[in-house]
Order: C-alpha cells, then sequence, then structure tokens
C-alpha cells in the first residue's frame, strides 16, 4: 500500500469524523434550542454538574477549557452568557489573581436535569448503531 493511499485513507476517515461531530452538534443544537441552549451550552452545564457534583462546589475555568472545544474567547464568551442567564456564577480564585471559577446555580442545575434526556437521546439517536 503506497504512502499516497493511506495518506488518503486517513483523510477519508478524518472527514468522516468531522461530519458525524457537525451532525451530532446540530442534532443536540435543535433537541435543546427550544430549552434556550446549544450544544456547546449543555458540554459545560454537563461537565459542571460531574467535576462539581454538590450544590456550591466550584470548577476552574482551565479545567473546562481542554474538555470543551472551544477557543478561549468563545468558551469566555459562552460563560458570560450563562452567567447572564442565571445558570452559573463566576468568581475569582483568591490565591491565583487570574483563575477564575464558575459553579452551577440551582438553576443551572435544574436545566441540565430537564435537558439531560433530551441530549442523551439525541446521542443515541446519531452514535447509537441501533445494533
Amino acid at each position: 500500500m503506497g504512502t499516497h493511499t493511506i495518506e488518503a485513507g486517513l483523510e477519508a476517515r478524518w472527514r468522516d469524523i468531522l461530519a458525524v461531530h457537525a451532525r451530532t452538534m446540530c442534532e443536540i443544537d435543535r433537541a435543546l434550542h427550544p430549552h434556550g441552549l446549544g450544544a456547546s451550552d449543555f458540554e459545560v452545564l454537563d461537565i459542571l454538574v460531574t467535576e462539581a457534583p454538590e450544590a456550591g462546589a466550584q470548577c476552574r475555568v482551565q479545567n473546562l477549557a481542554g474538555r470543551v472545544h472551544l477557543s478561549q474567547s468563545a468558551l469566555s464568551r459562552l460563560i458570560g452568557r450563562l452567567e447572564k442567564d442565571g445558570l452559573l456564577a463566576r468568581s475569582m480564585c483568591t490565591e491565583d489573581r487570574r483563575g477564575v471559577w464558575v459553579s452551577l446555580t440551582d438553576k443551572g442545575r435544574a436545566l441540565h436535569t430537564e435537558v439531560r434526556p433530551l441530549q442523551r437521546a439525541a446521542l443515541e439517536r446519531m452514535l447509537g448503531g441501533g445494533g
């Protein structure tokens, strides 16, 4: 098998992955839109529920950055919007002035609980395989 053939195969697999990702994100966006959320919004809420499960628990924004596939500026804008919507709260880290903490509000936790089944159903539709 020549180098060109291997590269073509890798490129085709990569494009397939991107296509599945794009279709899945669109499906999640459609499912969550009536609730005022998009797929990336949900990812932030979902990570916070996982990383900071108790009410009032906090997570560093840096921990989100590695898991939500957005640029730092896009993540910052998203967090600002979620804060404005009352879904999370931001606070400065007292030990590290550059650090920012985020935590889910009761409203954010309740919305996550409400829409989680919709997001999981969208994942099942797009990725479940039906086998």
